[in-house]
């Protein structure tokens, strides 16, 4: 079972604004490894992780093409830091949409409205170093 910490919800919902945004791993269907920063990632809710991808251009995270996505979070200041083995989804509307759209907006985060939301559910918490601290499924092959 995944129960994201109160820390862990903190540190990622404050990442952008820290300066300690987090990074995103992914590969496409033939084993292409790509990575960037994400500064809209958002704790969901307690099992799941979110951000906005506000282009309408080919996203970092392309659930079609291969769903499973690492994010790495880290704090510099603090040395605290989490690595989350995650399966994606993408939304152009629905719930989660419209729960991020909305929690993004007050901050000025995106004001647009457009683009989609990838959802990503956490199915590993891992230290930095690679030990398993939570798995949604005990001895999940990943």
């Amino acid at each position: 079972m995944i129960q994201l910490t109160q820390e862990m919800q903190d540190g990622i919902n404050n990442a952008r604004a820290s300066g300690n945004p987090c990074i995103v791993a992914t590969s496409s269907r033939d084993g292409s490894p790509d990575m960037g920063y994400i500064g809209t990632m958002m704790a969901l809710n307690g099992s799941s992780l979110a951000y906005k991808n506000r282009s309408n251009a080919t996203s970092l995270v392309s659930p079609d093409e291969n769903p499973k996505v690492i994010v790495i979070y880290r704090d510099s200041d603090s040395g605290v830091g989490w690595k989350f083995r995650c399966t994606a989804s993408e939304h152009r509307d629905g719930a989660d949409f419209h729960e991020v759209d909305r929690r993004l907006s007050p901050t000025g985060g995106d004001q647009s409205h457009t683009g989609s939301v990838v959802v990503l559910h956490i199915d590993q918490v891992l230290t930095l170093f690679g030990e398993v601290l939570q798995e949604r499924e005990p001895g999940l092959e990943w």
